[in-house]
């Protein structure tokens, strides 16, 4: 370590089961009782979003759909989400973590980094600092957590996992050998179902096998991704606790998943134009237009499309962007059931400065697209929509008032 370098003493907060254990925290009847929270398992989205240790117990894990959940545990209580209930106790949950450093990074909605260093004296060292926060989330959410402890994010990230529920792990760089090599190599931070399978192929099959490779072969078979996860394997991580990583938005993006298989290309239009508005209002709010249109479809047996097309000029209009992602469907889409539809508008700017077109006049589109969102903001999403979304394929009516995909 440098003579000017700081050791740092970072945490990760990994909340257990987030929305189970939110629901038994806000009806005592559901404590210790096995909870399944989920989608309608009469629909197609009808899948487990988490389920508290106790179903875990009996095998049910979160993405299983609700059938197979009930028949694994058929005495667990169903609870349709309450989106809007978890961004607030996660909201709250950071906001007790500031109360111990102003250096709090949300990870996810159930996760988050903190760095305590030089809060020593305040707190006492990572270990107590742990306990001490753990025990406040405790108190005032009724949630229970797991930390990790570790001299940097990914160290940290590693720890949280090793214990829980309410677990409290502390990893050191003289640990990782001990501790973190033998592991599969996809229990590592950034390996996923593709890399580890590559990794198999190379006879990589334990993360201190990642560590013990060369890390130039590495380097020349995937890159810059290559030495990361090298050097993670090592258990060596710079990247710094950002609280301000949220800020800036990089991309604004929204999917469906269908309610059945659809089929023809009218149906997949209805829903296109209703995304493209909806991403669109998005990127209004946020006072930003953008250039690039992403597409994604998954068909019925999970093969999956992603194509990405550049505009010419930068946009926030529901019909430029569906325009483009019409594009992108004829030029990829083959011709299978889609039962998911997704788009994304990324390369965003501000809307400070629009460049306006000789030939089309695009000050007309913005103006409406202004009057539409404020109808919308004074008397409700349903007060102006599309004609087709009176359509039977759209989508439109179903989603309004949800977060996710989900009731508030």
């Amino acid at each position: 370590m440098k003579m000017n370098e700081t050791k740092r003493t970072i945490l990760l907060a990994d909340m257990n089961s987030f929305y189970a254990s939110v629901e038994q925290a806000a009806n005592p009847a559901l404590k210790n009782q096995p909870v399944i929270v989920c989608g309608d398992p009469k629909r197609r989205h009808g899948i487990v979003l988490a389920a508290s240790y106790e179903a875990k117990a009996y095998g049910v894990k979160t993405a299983m759909t609700v059938g197979e959940a009930q028949r694994l545990c058929p005495m667990a209580k169903l609870i349709p989400p309450r989106m809007a209930t978890y961004v607030e106790v996660s909201t709250q949950i950071v906001e007790i973590m500031k109360e111990f450093s102003p250096l709090v990074e949300p990870f996810s909605i159930d996760e988050a980094f903190i760095d305590v260093t030089g809060c020593e004296q305040l707190f006492g060292d990572g270990k107590q600092t742990a306990q001490s926060l753990q025990s406040r989330i405790d108190k005032e959410t009724g949630v229970s957590c797991s930390i990790g402890v570790g001299p940097n994010k990914l160290l940290a990230k590693m720890a949280a996992g090793l214990q829980k529920p309410h677990g409290l792990t502390v990893l050191t760089p003289q640990d990782v050998p001990r501790r973190i090599w033998p592991l599969p190599v996809k229990k590592l931070f950034g390996v996923g179902d593709r890399m580890e399978r590559h990794f198999q192929r190379m006879a990589i099959r334990t993360i201190g096998d990642l560590a013990a490779c060369d890390p130039n072969l590495l380097a020349r078979r995937f890159g810059v991704v290559g030495r990361v996860l090298h050097q993670s394997a090592q258990g060596i991580d710079y990247s710094p606790v950002d609280p301000y990583t949220l800020d800036g938005c990089k991309s604004i993006g929204h999917q469906f998943t269908l309610p059945k298989d659809y089929v023809s290309e009218k149906e997949i239009h209805v829903v296109l134009r209703e995304l493209a508005e909806e991403v669109g209002a998005r990127v209004r709010r946020a006072k930003c237009v953008g250039r690039t249109v992403s597409l994604s479809l998954k068909g019925a047996d999970f093969h999956s499309v992603h194509r990405s097309f550049t505009m010419p000029d930068a946009s926030n209009i529901g019909r430029d962007i569906f325009d483009a992602a019409v594009h992108l469907m004829d030029q990829h889409w083959n011709q299978e059931p889609v039962r998911l539809v997704g788009i994304t508008l990324s390369n965003l700017s501000s809307d400070d400065a629009i460049q306006l077109d000789l030939f089309h006049a695009k000050d007309k589109d913005y103006q409406l697209a202004e009057a539409i969102d404020e109808i919308r903001g004074r008397f409700g999403t349903q007060s102006i929509f599309l004609a087709q979304s009176l359509s039977e394929a759209s989508v439109f009516t179903d989603r309004v008032g949800k977060i996710g995909g989900h009731l508030r």
